[in-house]
């Protein structure tokens, strides 16, 4: 009899996270497993990757209620609907009072609207969260499963109210799987009475598949003949891209012929155009938003670079890194879980000079750029490796 597995992550957008379960999803036997996927935002570009095998579940009546305008919702009020209205009106509020971060914005979320969202009825073998936040929130109430497990794909740590919040719902999961040494040990910072629980299962990526994709044609109008740097990741504060923009404008003042491609979409979205505007960076730093191939252009890329303050592993580097693309990033936490100083790139401070410094060190020390694309060359590629943890920890 096949093992029934239920996933739950916020949405299957571009971005680490959704990329290595979509991955993983890949990999699976489905001759030993039958798999339900709940997302919480629908429409993501990842979705058209998802294996036929995936039991893709609707979305939830809240969150299909929450997207219609106001005038609509008002229009089919009943009972329920009034409930549903109530806790997005009530999450909303909270949002334009409060500058939130993202554990605080899953906390309210939550507290908000876990009353009006329904129980999933169907017994399932194991239960997934894949992401930390809401969907573990969900999987811990709402699922009826003989185990439960919970990842943990950032480095962030959780204080107060926080921390007494999540630790109800982290109380009932059999295991939690951080993606990287770093992040299992900045988690353990905040819940050190988890230890005996916690396992370390990299983000998964197949090298094989990368390789395909990255030679596949593309209609992308980034022909250059200059310097292209690229970065990837959501437009969302962690990202750091007020460093990236104002590294992108020294670079400017330095006479570098470049252009910086960005790819991702996100919230500060309207915040990083206005700096683009105010410094006059339209030619060189350039949005290309989300696309389900990101490959080819990041083989097309002279240089990776990433700005983040924090990761969980870092799954765009892992990805440059296999198309042989030196990569300049800052030092977060759990960036010495994949990257060699001088090696396979360069890791810097966390501030703009230090990026413009690293990426002109690159420009102008060409023999440091090809040794360390030798050196990328022959790094082993991939983790494929990660799925016989995974095997392991499912049974």
């Amino acid at each position: 009899m096949k093992q029934k597995l239920l996933f739950v992550i916020d949405s299957l957008d571009c971005a680490g996270a959704e990329k290595s379960l979509v991955t993983l999803l890949s990999l699976l036997d489905y001759q030993k497993y039958q798999v339900d996927l709940l997302l919480f935002g629908y429409g993501g570009v990842l979705e058209t990757l998802l294996p036929k095998e995936v039991n893709l579940l609707p979305p939830l009546p809240y969150t299909q209620f929450s997207k219609k305008t106001l005038s609509k919702q008002l229009f089919q009020l009943n009972n329920q609907n009034l409930n549903m209205l109530r806790a997005r009106m009530k999450y909303s509020l909270k949002l334009r009072l409060n500058k939130l971060t993202n554990p605080q914005k899953a906390r309210v979320f939550w507290e908000s609207a876990s009353s009006v969202i329904e129980y999933n009825l169907k017994m399932y073998d194991i239960a997934i969260s894949y992401a930390q936040g809401v969907p573990t929130f969900y999987v811990a109430e709402k699922v009826k499963a003989k185990k439960k497990f919970a990842w943990v794909n950032v480095s962030y740590r959780l204080y107060g109210k926080e921390k007494g919040f999540q630790k109800q719902y982290y109380d009932s999961y059999n295991k939690i799987v951080a993606v990287s040494d770093t992040t299992r040990e900045i988690f353990l910072e905040t819940f050190p009475e988890y230890q005996s629980k916690m396992n370390v299962i990299y983000d998964i990526n197949d090298p094989r598949i990368i390789s395909e994709m990255s030679v596949l044609h593309y209609n992308e109008n980034i022909e250059f003949e200059g310097l292209k740097l690229l970065t990837i990741g959501r437009l969302a504060s962690q990202k750091g891209y007020k460093i990236a923009l104002e590294t992108c404008r020294m670079l400017k003042e330095a006479g570098v012929h470049f252009r910086w491609y960005v790819l991702g979409k996100g919230p500060e979205e309207d915040e990083i155009k206005k700096y683009i505007h105010e410094n006059d960076l339209a030619n060189h730093f350039i949005l290309l938003g989300t696309r389900v191939n990101p490959y080819p252009i990041i083989k097309n890329s002279d240089i990776y670079v990433q700005t983040s303050k924090y990761e969980g592993f870092g799954l765009a580097i892992a990805e440059a890194r296999m198309l042989n693309i030196p990569v300049v990033t800052t030092r977060f936490d759990a960036v010495y879980n994949q990257m060699t100083h001088e090696k396979n790139g360069l890791v810097v401070d966390m501030s703009s000079s230090a990026v413009f410094n690293g990426i002109l060190r690159l420009i102008q020390d060409q023999d440091l750029k090809m040794e360390i694309i030798e050196y990328l060359k022959a790094e082993p590629k991939g983790n494929l490796s990660e799925l016989d943890k995974f095997h392991e920890l499912i049974g």
